[in-house]
């Protein structure tokens, strides 16, 4: 696998990372009229929280996708749901870059890799924005169990959101199938 996971470094990503968020089609997560600067705070703060990751997807040395991950336990959307302990909350951005164009699958088999590994990881929660066709189309194949729809709101957004949930072996499952399939 060519994918790697490295942390998000705020002031060397930030551009990287606003161009990612302020662009139209990531309307879904919420950033498209953050500036630079406002972009490199949000993953500084990110950064200082512990119950709170940020992370890139590098394909062959290239940057194609963000994931986030969060403790549901500490972070205010695990009031949306029926918690579980070693639930490990993940948000996911895949670039709109060429050089990922057939080679998606390897991306997401290498994220849902890297958080079921994570220490303490049983289950992995999803809540796309239920309006993100796209998103709860990859959780299906995927292999995700659907959750609630919830009309969420919290501090930080107010949104419909479907959650999704899958188990640790089965996202490494899923994760091996998928790198096997390249």
């Amino acid at each position: 696998m060519t994918v790697l996971v490295r942390p998000v470094v705020p002031a060397q990503d930030a551009a990287l990372l606003h161009s990612w968020v302020s662009a139209p089609r990531a309307h879904f997560w919420g950033m498209t009229d953050h500036t630079r600067e406002e972009v490199e705070l949000v993953y500084a703060y990110i950064q200082e929280q512990p119950h709170l990751a940020a992370y890139l997807l590098v394909l062959d040395e290239h940057p194609v996708g963000l994931l986030q991950t969060y403790d549901p336990e500490v972070d205010e959307i695990g009031a949306w749901y029926d918690r579980a302990p070693g639930d490990v909350g993940v948000h996911l951005l895949l670039a709109d870059d060429p050089r990922r164009a057939g080679r998606t699958a390897e991306v997401i088999a290498a994220g849902l890799d890297f958080v079921a590994h994570l220490p303490g990881c049983t289950r992995i929660v999803f809540e796309p924005d239920a309006r993100n066709t796209a998103s709860l189309s990859l959780m299906e194949r995927v292999g995700c169990t659907r959750g609630p729809l919830v009309d969420l709101r919290t501090s930080i957004a107010e949104k419909p959101a479907q959650f999704f949930f899958l188990d640790r072996d089965r996202a490494r499952a899923t994760a091996r199938a998928w790198s096997a399939e390249l």
